[in-house]
């Protein structure tokens, strides 16, 4: 034990610290005290590799259990993100009237304030509309309308919100992204049929990511660039749902080489880590099958996608490893402006992930805790 009673924990492999991969040994208790060793590449050896823990901003769901439904639901879906190597994640609500999501918030305060024993760290809330555009629902409820500043800030007294997707295009909703920055929450542009001049002008006004990029916005084309051309060609942030059927694999290199900060996300629903079947996303009957989870029509409906699948699916379309870990945490924490997570260095929280060298996970710890992998 440390001074200050703590057990010391230690791992040993490749470490992939904010200065380059390091053979060695990472010693921790609730943060990392010291990374001991030399400078390496992982090619030159057989160890396993220990990365930074997973960080995913849109989550409505997991083990049959959606955000919206309030009650317990958020610590079954947090543990269940959790045994596959998310330490850190944003609840995620749905389009929705003003009772359910007051409902739905009262249920993530106190997890927000209190991390559960097992489970991934709840840093806040990300409010996916209602201030979209109802032309582009999506896999949304019909219950959108103009942003409110007034709603925003009781929803926030319940419980913290760090993120707001809206529609700038929609009458009313440019104005509040710079009220709703000086709050000290991130605002991104998605389910938009906004011009690329609607994009420009958001993030003039202090919009500064795009979610789930392609999907549910205006697409690129070379005369009307789109919401899609505003992110490629401004951005430095955005959402992208690497599962490789939401977006092909030449689209998210494309969003690559345009996007420095490209980061991905699960937008996981309540069918995760569930078999086929009929699951609810907010007030949506949504199907699980083929691989993915649909409403009736055929529509795209959130995912299945864990974040450990992520990593290897950004690996399995050529990325290096140490990049694919940024995009799979790094680069998330840096846009919610969050210095003590998603990089292993002294003093940061010891939120980590073990994997063999086929990116299997072997360990996964939050905050020090070792997490039972049982089921995942």
């Amino acid at each position: 034990m440390n001074s200050s009673g703590q057990t010391m924990q230690h791992v040993s492999g490749n470490i992939l610290t904010p200065e380059g991969w390091v053979k060695g040994e990472l010693q921790f208790t609730d943060t990392i005290r010291a990374i001991q060793g030399e400078a390496t590449q992982p090619d030159s050896n057989d160890d396993c590799y220990i990365l930074p823990g997973f960080i995913d901003l849109h989550v409505h769901g997991a083990g049959g259990k959606d955000t919206m439904e309030g009650g317990e639901a958020i610590k079954v879906i947090s543990r269940m993100h959790a045994r596959h190597g998310t330490t850190s994640m944003l609840a995620t609500t749905m389009t929705a009237p003003m009772s359910d999501l007051e409902t739905a918030l009262q249920a993530l305060s106190g997890v927000c304030a209190n991390r559960q024993t097992g489970a991934a760290r709840v840093l806040g809330v990300h409010l996916e509309g209602p201030y979209i555009n109802p032309g582009k629902l999506g896999a949304q409820p019909d219950f959108a309308h103009a942003g409110s500043l007034d709603q925003v800030k009781v929803l926030n007294s319940i419980a913290p919100i760090k993120l707001i997707t809206l529609a700038p295009e929609v009458e009313g909703n440019l104005a509040i992204v710079s009220q709703l920055t000086a709050l000290g929450m991130r605002v991104q542009l998605g389910h938009t049929l906004g011009t690329y001049e609607d994009g420009v002008a958001a993030m003039e006004n202090g919009a500064t990511s795009f979610t789930h990029l392609y999907n549910a916005m205006s697409r690129l084309d070379h005369r009307a660039p789109g919401m899609v051309g505003a992110a490629l060609a401004h951005a430095t942030y955005a959402e992208i749902i690497p599962d490789l059927l939401h977006v092909h694999a030449g689209a998210i290199k494309t969003a690559l080489r345009a996007i420095p900060k490209l980061y991905c996300v699960t937008d996981s629903t309540s069918a995760s880590g569930m078999p086929d079947g009929e699951y609810m996303l907010g007030r949506q009957v949504v199907h699980k099958c083929l691989g993915g989870v649909r409403l009736a029509d055929g529509t795209l409906a959130g995912s299945t996608l864990t974040m450990d699948q992520a990593l290897r699916n950004l690996v399995k379309i050529g990325l290096e490893l140490d990049d694919a870990s940024k995009r799979v945490s790094t680069y998330a924490a840096d846009f919610l402006g969050v210095s003590d997570r998603g990089r292993l260095q002294a003093d940061a929280y010891a939120d980590l992930v073990v994997l063999d060298r086929d990116l299997n996970l072997i360990a996964v710890y939050i905050e020090g805790e070792k997490i039972d992998l049982k089921d995942a």
